[in-house]
């Protein structure tokens, strides 16, 4: 089956969350997609100021902005990953897999972003594959890019496609998706926001640029760094199942743990 997978880059005005959310699906209702990837915190902003603005924007996992993608998925028979504030106890950065029956699945971010760690506890839930009609998708949030880990677990347990919901501020993402790509022969989408929150004495830059990325390290498509739009592309997942580099070489198979031991 041939999987319709839509990145959607928004400029998300802090703190103002259902126009944030209304936003982001009314241009998703522009473009029909199987599965949409929302980024990072795409409902709330990302610049908080302390940890009582986190407290009051983040949501349960049925909370409205659940709520309101959830319909959508019902609505469109397709599913949506996006990013949120997760209050279960503690806060969480975390993403969400909604499909058409409603709530599939939840990420916790484990590599936290510099200020992140005054807000946020570290995922506690592992990196996490789904098994999905079109393929099988692995969530991970922004900054866990940079660590080769993330992705190789995500690769090793399967996942044909990972989706990578982000905020990013640093310039070296969108080519090192490429890297990410290469090593473990998946596809990957990562879904960033535009614009500028500068709030409490810090002033974020966001870089826009995301894109979907081959197994072999094509970029298919990439947004401008400051436009708000959504990019649609056919994939058929499962050209990630071919590992092969050359008749010699598995690029997993071929691993060999015993000798990784730091």
């Amino acid at each position: 089956m041939q999987l319709r997978l839509a990145i959607v880059q928004t400029n998300p005005v802090f703190g103002e969350v259902e126009l944030n959310v209304r936003s982001a699906l009314n241009l998703m209702r522009s473009t029909p997609a199987d599965l949409y990837v929302l980024p990072e915190l795409f409902n709330t902003g990302y610049n908080f100021i302390d940890g009582v603005e986190v407290s009051r924007l983040a949501e349960s996992t049925s909370g409205p902005t659940f709520q309101s993608v959830a319909e959508f998925a019902r609505d469109q028979a397709c599913h949506v990953v996006y990013g949120f504030a997760e209050s279960a106890g503690r806060i969480y950065n975390s993403a969400a897999l909604v499909g058409p029956g409603g709530f599939m699945g939840l990420y916790r971010k484990v590599h936290l972003f510099d200020r992140e760690h005054l807000f946020f506890t570290p995922g506690d839930l592992g990196f996490r594959v789904f098994n999905l009609p079109f393929g099988n998708v692995g969530l991970m949030i922004c900054f866990d890019w940079i660590y080769p880990e993330a992705a190789r677990t995500l690769a090793l347990k399967g996942a044909h496609l990972i989706v990578h919901p982000s905020n990013l501020v640093l310039p070296y993402c969108p080519d090192a998706m490429v890297t990410r790509c290469v090593e473990n022969r998946v596809f990957a989408a990562t879904a960033d926001r535009v614009g500028r929150e500068d709030r409490g004495g810090v002033d974020l830059r966001f870089i826009g640029k995301s894109e979907i990325v081959s197994p072999r390290g094509e970029i298919l498509g990439r947004l401008g760094a400051d436009e708000v739009g959504i990019l649609v592309m056919g994939l058929d997942l499962h050209e990630a199942d071919f590992k092969k580099l050359t008749g010699y070489n598995d690029l997993l198979v071929d691993r060999r743990p015993e000798q990784y031991s730091a």
